[in-house]
């Protein structure tokens, strides 16, 4: 984005601002800005935390650090900035919660990523087994949340009932209209 654009976008949203502090209906207006001052909040404590990182890391782990630190790797998401692939968060997903898939005579493998839905299978003892979706639901899809919560589904073979969706409602910001993106910018 050029400097004339982010220039644009401020005025834009300087003016939606003035719109909402203008609303008459005092619930919409306190809404509103109430919704504007988290997101506020949200994106000052993510940039605090850059500058933090950038003051304690080389320049060779900082990446590294700004993909373990949860609310930076989300904004980055958000951005659609973030430097691993969703094939590689959902793997480093699965990696975190293999121990614990192990310790129950079970694992899981990656099949694959394929529009926004990822292709598990279950191996082992899991496989096929009463708790492979409990096991999947509380071990693995926590784990994929954490570190692709714009994946849309799983679908894992060997589960006995279908696993629930993820990150419902997750919109990346490069679908949104201009003014959506000035508001939740603000």
């Amino acid at each position: 984005m050029q400097d004339h654009e982010v220039r644009q976008l401020v005025a834009k949203a300087d003016s939606l601002l003035h719109k909402v502090e203008s609303l008459e209906d005092g619930d919409a207006k306190s809404l509103a800005l109430e919704t504007i001052q988290i997101l506020f909040e949200l994106y000052g404590e993510g940039l605090a935390r850059i500058i933090h990182q950038i003051s304690q890391s080389n320049a060779a782990t900082l990446l590294k650090d700004f993909r373990q630190d949860e609310l930076i790797s989300h904004l980055l998401l958000m951005h659609e900035l973030h430097p691993d692939s969703i094939e590689a968060r959902v793997q480093q997903a699965l990696d975190e919660v293999r121990p614990y898939m192990e310790s129950h005579g079970g694992n899981v493998e990656l099949l694959g990523v394929k529009a926004g839905i990822a292709y598990l299978r279950l191996v082992g003892s899991c496989h096929g087994c009463a708790a492979s979706s409990i096991t999947l639901k509380l071990a693995v899809e926590k784990a994929v949340q954490k570190f692709a919560p714009d994946l849309l589904a799983i679908e894992a073979d060997g589960a006995v009932e279908p696993p629930p969706r993820l990150a419902e409602g997750f919109v990346p910001l490069s679908t949104l209209g201009t003014a959506a993106r000035v508001s939740h910018d603000v």
